[in-house]
């Protein structure tokens, strides 16, 4: 929930009937998207010089009066983000009650460890009433690699309760076929993410059309400009959406490693840095898989224990 009064685009200075609705189809509905976003990509997207969108940016920082404050603890309340349930009790505990919206939730692991069953589940969870772990919402499902599969859906909400063919409706499919097409999929995002009451964005995965892409240390600078930014359009969606941003991770193993993991998530420092939470799933004994989250502004340092069944994630 927003700390300050709530503002229509056309409250901005500068801003008439007829950008108002420009800004609307680029997909900036809120005053709060339009205060955050670079007056040059502004500027691009609007068709306006740069000097105009310098100046409605610093407009709507001043309509909103986005400034330091002294926090108090009756703010806490108005800041506290909602959760998802993963629908399992160990991994929801060890999260603090579930994925949480207003940030970015990175599941890392080797294949087969269960990140893209998480995802499926978490996509039917948020469907779920809010007694139940869900936010009655729907979910933006982009899938980089193929590995979507509506069937699964159709069991996971079958045990959960839910009509599957509601499930699959309230479930929007994209494939991504390139990290251009990736990057575009997120923008058409931001423009239907409250009228599609929208409160769960995943993209499973997040590095592999990069990583293809841009290979060699030739490529390097390039790949990490480049998936920076991306990541900074999905921190940006969270925000400002207040919605759960879930994404998936390759590892790369690094063959010098003498002591400790030799494998390594994809994406480098520019993930590290832009995600809020960082999970590691590795598989366990008798079928069993392992997460631990090793990187947490809040959480400690711990490890819980898994399986997947035909109903989907569930307590050992």
């Amino acid at each position: 929930m927003s700390l300050t009064k709530e503002y229509r685009v056309i409250d901005i200075k500068g801003v008439g009937p007829a950008l108002a609705e420009k800004l609307r189809e680029a997909g900036f509905s809120t005053v709060e998207s339009i205060a955050v976003t670079p007056a040059r990509i502004l500027a691009e997207l609007l068709g306006i010089s740069e000097t105009r969108a310098i100046k409605i940016t610093q407009n709507a920082r001043e309509l909103l009066g986005i400034k330091f404050m002294r926090l108090r603890l009756d703010h806490i309340k108005c800041i506290e983000s909602s959760h998802i349930s993963t629908g399992c009790v160990s991994l929801d505990d060890m999260l603090g009650g579930g994925v949480e919206t207003g940030a970015v939730t990175e599941f890392v692991g080797e294949f087969g460890t269960g990140k893209t069953q998480l995802c499926h589940q978490l996509s039917v969870m948020v469907q779920l009433p809010v007694d139940r772990g869900g936010l009655e919402a729907g979910a933006v499902y982009i899938d980089t690699e193929g590995t979507f599969r509506p069937e699964r859906i159709v069991q996971i909400a079958s045990y959960r309760g839910i009509d599957p063919r509601k499930a699959l409706k309230n479930i929007i499919y994209a494939r991504a076929y390139n990290s251009d097409h990736q990057m575009l999929l997120i923008d058409e995002v931001r423009k239907f993410i409250s009228e599609k009451n929208v409160k769960l964005l995943i993209v499973d995965s997040l590095v592999g059309h990069f990583r293809s892409e841009y290979p060699g240390r030739e490529f390097l600078a390039v790949r990490q400009q480049k998936l920076n930014k991306h990541v900074h359009q999905l921190l940006e969606i969270a925000d400002i959406f207040n919605i759960a941003v879930v994404v998936t991770n390759q590892v790369l193993a690094v063959p010098d490693t003498f002591f400790g993991n030799p494998l390594r998530p994809a994406g480098g420092n520019i993930v590290a840095h832009g995600c809020t939470y960082r999970i590691w799933l590795r598989k366990g004994k008798e079928n069993t898989r392992l997460a631990r989250i090793f990187d947490s502004p809040n959480h400690p340092e711990i490890e819980v224990v898994f399986k997947i069944t035909e109903n989907g994630i569930e307590d050992v």
